[in-house]
């Protein structure tokens, strides 16, 4: 099925969100930080016990309530009650820190951390699960995704990735947790920042000295026509990926989960999957059922899903209106 456009989009979702059984809630007694991003939280009323909890994190220029309000993670909680937390970007611009030190190292300040504590939050006020913590996010809820389950694989069991850059491509000398516009690397975002799999799983490894446990299993989406975040950045974080977690690319699967895209397998696929979006600019529409799927909430997790044949498989997010990729773009991404 390819995926709505943005008018069949904007229908279905308000057909749904009439149907929700709660509404977004602003969670004021947080204020765990370290830096002052939001945290926003839908509860449905048929919550299960523990609760499975989701970070969906916005776009630049996005917010809590707008990627609540472009997505179906929430109508999905409906049916099958788990929590989903929208974290709101403390910048003026709605842009996540993934360029300073301070946010791409586990524990060590910045929005990550912030984020990581609205698990903590949600866990310890709303039954969340702290075994079922999952990631997603698109343009720069991406690469904010890609930074958590890089920091953190101690919380993060999975993540799903819409047109990002690998962990720690954005990183900026001088950075610093807090500042209000998030630091630009131009040199990632053209796709020009080429490293080796052993370099990029390396730079993650980095950012939690010393762990050995288990990482999250991650998909990752882009558009071959992406002009904010270029193509190569798929490339480069399936090889990150990969090389952390020690598996190598399998085979390719065309026209799935839909007509134009293709899907890179890795290992046995239930650990790292690639999917190559024919003709898609930035970003790449948001599949929640395949995500739900892979997070293990429903169906198998593994390369194949199961998508109720009534509910819209794909959202569209507003496409940027900007173009080209050598200078900072702070409209999405």
């Amino acid at each position: 099925m390819h995926f709505l456009s943005t008018a069949a989009t904007l229908l279905a979702l308000t057909s749904l969100g009439n149907a929700l059984s709660s509404s977004l809630q602003q969670v004021t007694g947080f204020n765990s930080g370290p830096t002052a991003a939001g945290m926003y939280i839908y509860v449905p009323t048929n919550k299960v016990s523990p609760a499975p909890i989701i970070l969906a994190i916005h776009y630049c220029t996005g917010t809590a309530n707008a990627y609540f309000s472009s997505t179906l993670y929430a109508q999905y909680a409906d049916t099958y009650g788990y929590i989903v937390i929208y974290p709101n970007s403390p910048s003026p611009g709605g842009c996540w820190d993934v360029s300073s030190t301070a946010s791409l190292t586990h524990n060590g300040g910045g929005d990550s951390e912030t984020i990581i504590n609205m698990v903590q939050y949600a866990v310890e006020h709303y039954g969340g699960d702290s075994s079922r913590v999952f990631a997603t996010g698109s343009s720069s809820g991406a690469m904010m995704t890609n930074v958590l389950a890089g920091a953190y694989p101690n919380v993060i069991k999975a993540g799903s990735v819409y047109s990002g850059v690998p962990d720690g491509c954005f990183y900026v000398a001088g950075a610093t947790a807090g500042m209000q516009t998030p630091a630009w690397n131009s040199q990632c975002a053209d796709g020009q920042l080429i490293e080796t799999a052993q370099q990029w799983g390396d730079l993650t490894r980095s950012y939690y000295p010393g762990y050995t446990g288990s990482r999250p299993k991650m998909l990752i989406w882009h558009g071959t026509i992406d002009t904010t975040l270029y193509y190569e950045n798929l490339a480069q974080t399936l090889l990150q990926w990969s090389n952390v977690l020690g598996i190598s690319f399998t085979k390719n699967n065309t026209n799935t989960p839909q007509s134009g895209y293709t899907q890179m397998v890795y290992g046995d696929g239930t650990e790292l999957i690639g999917y190559s979006a024919l003709n898609v600019g930035h970003t790449v529409p948001v599949h929640e059922t395949v995500d739900l799927a892979w997070f293990g909430i429903t169906g198998s997790g593994g390369t194949t899903t199961s998508v109720p044949s009534s509910s819209p498989t794909s959202t569209a997010l507003p496409t940027s209106s900007t173009a080209g990729g050598t200078i900072p773009k702070w409209g999405q991404w």
